[in-house]
């Protein structure tokens, strides 16, 4: 009986559960792929579907977790989360089952309790704690056949990288939810394929978990043996070469209209995926080609230097985003705080012409403009827009994406590096209330601060929210290294000892909110740390320590084997940087 998952084919999740039928509706069967001698029938039904606990000898052992994204619902009252789905860089930021009409504590719904057991076990310290972690199975609602329902793609093999306790809204009513970063994990050895033995096995109550091993993929069994070390190493990446770029492409050739954001799916082999229908969650835009468009945007050259017209429009419509507002924004709205932007931030010999971006923008592939009559030949005037005041902004699409955290930290550094590196970006991102994206600390929650003029120099007063750290961490991680700084090794002498400081990876300040873990912390001597927070350092994918601006070496990373550094800080740092998207 075949029993192969194959990356990217679509099977038929049909009533009809017969696994005896091979194929229905030129598709093959999953129940057929997936039938056991050991497990019950899979489900399909939820977004979150474990697969029931078997007894063994040592204890119980869950075979897998499927999961199911759904883009049909995507966005209303019942489900209003958007999944992200970035398999070219082997990376799904995916919701919890928590809604707003359940009335339990978050993490109690039964998606989320089992997703939260599975993140304890994908954090274990140990190879033989990893061992029994429970792998997730992802799988794509597509649509064939003229119908949305009753088919899935396979997407692949994931561990829980991080998660985060959010608050979404619904109507207007807020309540708590988890997302989850998950680690997709490279299937190549197998030629994209998983073998449905292995769950099996991981199913059969006589087998022992080491055992199962021998059925599990190479990627899987590496990171049992070295943990969320290996992600850099066994992550899904894409099989076509992405081009490096140290400098921007910009063209100063006139606009044309790009293509649909509509990249083939990778390691695709359906032959029928040309079929009419919805269009497919693994053929929306992708983070990796959110990041291309951003960095290929078309600007115009003045005196040989790059326009700041579009990018300064599309970081302000990122700034809503973040800020909760809708995505489009009428014409009047976009002229005022979009001209005054230009007015500060563009180029000093440039005219303020927000009505430029507000227009040229949709050639971009990430812009949309409503409300205008059937396009004109020719560009309006901006008489015309403060007449019909029309809207525009972000697609959908690309608002979907950077309601995402990480990939708005990406897209932000993207825009700063490409285009904006000229410009006070500490003033610019605080004046549109980004401030914090300049630097990986981020900044401490101000409440209310008043100046008063009691002294020969003004003094200010008020109240300060801090973040409180664990000093004790800190001395620990200094302890563990000898107060030498982790990339130069600098141990500084002092009067009454040594002396070296604590950096967190992922700032514990807005709007990053790291944690105040060990694994979020490294140990510098004073001037790597100011350039690790300043974003002068990066440290890339090798543990090599390279410079923002032309990425040479520094120096290599060195660790601890008591101090497990989390390989998603590290991430969101190079987002920071603008070179996590190369």
């Amino acid at each position: 009986m075949r029993s192969q998952l194959r990356v990217g084919e679509v099977l038929r999740s049909a009533q009809n559960k017969n696994p005896e039928i091979a194929v229905i509706d030129g598709y093959p069967n999953i129940h057929h792929v997936t039938a056991s001698d050991h497990l019950a029938q899979i489900q399909l039904s939820k977004g979150i579907n474990p697969i029931a606990q078997v007894r063994t000898p040592r204890g119980q052992r869950r075979p897998a977790i499927l999961i199911r994204s759904s883009p049909w619902k995507a966005g209303s009252p019942e489900t209003p989360w958007h999944d992200v789905f970035d398999l070219d860089n082997g990376h799904i930021s995916y919701f919890g089952d928590h809604r707003v009409e359940h009335t339990v504590p978050v993490g109690s719904t039964q998606g989320n309790a089992r997703l939260l057991e599975a993140f304890t076990e994908h954090a274990a310290p140990t190879a033989d704690q990893r061992a029994r972690a429970v792998p997730l199975l992802v799988f794509a609602a597509v649509s064939r056949n003229k119908t949305p329902k009753g088919y899935v793609e396979f997407c692949g093999v994931a561990v829980i990288e991080s998660l985060e306790q959010i608050e979404q809204n619904a109507n207007g009513r807020p309540y708590p939810n988890y997302r989850y970063d998950l680690a997709v994990l490279d299937l190549s050895s197998e030629n994209d394929q998983l073998d449905w033995a292995w769950i099996e096995a991981r199913g059969n109550p006589g087998l022992r978990t080491d055992d199962t091993l021998a059925h599990a993929p190479r990627a899987w069994r590496e990171w049992v043996e070295h943990g969320h070390a290996a992600l850099p190493r066994v992550r899904r990446q894409a099989t076509h070469a992405t081009p490096t770029r140290t400098t921007p492409r910009h063209a100063s050739g006139g606009d044309r209209e790009l293509p649909g954001l509509f990249p083939k799916p990778r390691n695709s082999r359906d032959t029928t995926s040309a079929l009419p229908g919805p269009v497919e969650p693994s053929q929306q835009m992708a983070a990796s080609v959110l990041m291309d468009r951003l960095g290929s945007l078309r600007v115009h050259q003045n005196n040989g230097s790059a326009s700041r017209h579009k990018p300064l429009a599309i970081l302000w419509a990122i700034s809503r985003i973040a800020n909760g507002q809708p995505g489009l924004a009428p014409w009047r709205q976009f002229r005022d705080e979009v001209g005054g932007l230009l007015a500060e931030f563009g180029l000093p010999e440039s005219s303020t012409t927000p009505e430029y971006p507000f227009w040229h923008l949709r050639t971009s592939g990430l812009w949309d403009l409503n409300g205008l009559p059937p396009e004109p030949s020719a560009k309006p005037h901006a008489a015309t827009f403060d007449r019909l005041n029309p809207r525009a902004g972000l697609t959908e699409q690309a608002a979907n994406l950077l309601s995402d955290s990480f990939v708005r930290t990406q897209a932000i550094a993207v825009l700063r590096e490409t285009y904006l590196a000229d410009v006070d970006q500490p003033a610019l991102l605080e004046r549109l209330g980004l401030a914090g994206y300049e630097s990986a600390s981020g900044v401490p929650d101000d409440i209310e601060d008043q100046e008063e003029e009691t002294g020969p120099a003004a003094r200010r007063t008020g109240m300060l929210s801090r973040i409180v750290r664990d000093t004790e961490l800190a001395a620990r991680v200094k302890q563990l290294h000898d107060d030498r700084c982790q990339v130069c090794g600098l141990q500084l002498t002092t009067r009454f000892g040594t002396y070296s400081e604590a950096a967190h990876i992922r700032g514990l300040g807005r709007p990053h909110h790291g944690p105040d873990k060990l694994s979020n912390l490294l140990v510098l001597c004073p001037n790597h740390h100011v350039q690790f927070d300043a974003l002068a350092i990066y440290i890339d994918t090798n543990d090599t320590v390279r410079m923002t601006t032309d990425n040479s070496p520094v120096g290599e990373l060195r660790r601890h084997p008591a101090q497990p550094i989390d390989e998603a800080h590290l991430r969101y740092h190079r987002a920071l940087c603008g070179r996590d998207h190369r």
